[in-house]
């Protein structure tokens, strides 16, 4: 309905004698309500053993927080329910590198753009991927495998999380770098599928995440971990060198879980959350339960830097999926 003119100019009168309302009185009164956080793989996974944790701590330091696992897509569908969210603070998503890859790189119609849709807030933790093998597979070492799977072509397979991961990423850039081209790569609905398999000898590779389950399985011989992707050892399993040290330092990859918000989430939200996270960190308990489970907490984190990263991952794998030709659409 259209307003006659003198109506529309009182109204506009009145609306501009409205104090506004300065922008520090929003972080001031947030969070008022529960906040959402979003993890897009399904629960018990690794990002879902740092979700929880940090909504817990968060109850003393920022408010009420509500976990809600939504996967499909890779990732994918989760991310973009956070990047069409209203971006006022109230729904998170804790992601990084595994679900932005394929969305920034591997579709011809994304459903989000990870670095104009999403607003970097703080990042938590760094994991590294390993290179595990079942005991079967007579190799104690990185180079040790590299020589099995040349002596025997097509009877090496590795398992990963999905065509397009990160994971996936590396076992290919792994056979490449060691002109391994016939290893056969086997996609799995999640990490814990694959280890299943890896422990149960029905896959003799597999690249994942190097998490707490995985670790203990090579603390009692279950599997051997030859590498893991990171730039230094993992501080709880300091024995097991890196990619780096063991042959391959082109391999070398880390790879981020942090928090993001829907683009134009205000600044002093971000502060509060980000300053909260900092806090979370510094707790003893809360560093430790991270890092049992393979994750190495980035005490140092900010908005920037953490935009910064997630820029130079895209970067990094943008020449890799190029080459290998993936796509997810």
């Amino acid at each position: 309905m259209k307003l006659p003119r003198r109506q529309f100019l009182r109204l506009s009168a009145f609306a501009a004698a409205i104090p506004a309302i300065p922008r520090n009185a929003v972080a001031q009164t947030y969070p008022s309500r529960s906040i959402r956080l979003v993890v897009p793989f399904p629960a018990g996974g690794v990002f879902d053993i740092v979700a929880r944790p940090w909504a817990d701590k968060m109850k003393t330091l920022l408010g009420g927080v509500i976990v809600e696992n939504v996967g499909g897509g890779g990732g994918a569908l989760g991310a973009a329910a956070v990047a069409r969210a209203r971006p006022d603070g109230y729904t998170l998503l804790l992601a990084g590198t595994l679900p932005l890859i394929g969305e920034a790189l591997m579709k011809n119609r994304p459903l989000y753009d990870p670095l104009k849709d999403l607003e970097p807030i703080v990042d938590l933790a760094n994991v590294s991927l390993a290179i595990a093998i079942h005991p079967s597979v007579p190799a104690q070492t990185l180079m040790e495998l590299v020589a099995f799977a040349k002596a025997n072509p097509g009877k090496l397979s590795y398992g990963h999380v999905g065509i397009g991961s990160v994971n996936h990423l590396t076992g290919e850039m792994f056979k490449t770098l060691t002109d391994t081209p016939d290893i056969v790569q086997v996609p799995y609905r999640g990490g814990n599928p694959a280890i299943a398999d890896l422990v149960s000898g029905q896959l003799p590779m597999a690249v994942v995440i190097a998490g707490g389950q995985l670790l203990e399985f090579h603390r009692t011989g279950t599997v051997r971990v030859l590498a893991v992707t990171g730039p230094t050892r993992l501080t709880v399993a300091p024995s097991i060198p890196t990619v780096a040290e063991a042959g391959l330092p082109a391999l070398t990859m880390t790879e981020s879980i942090g928090l993001l918000g829907p683009a134009g989430t205000p600044r002093e939200i971000v502060a509060r959350i980000t300053q909260a996270s900092h806090a979370a960190l510094t707790d003893p308990a809360f560093r430790q339960l991270l890092l049992d489970t393979g994750s190495e907490p980035d005490l140092d984190s900010t908005p920037e830097t953490f935009r910064h990263s997630l820029e130079v991952d895209i970067a990094h794998w943008a020449p890799i999926v190029q080459r290998l030709g993936l796509k997810l659409d």
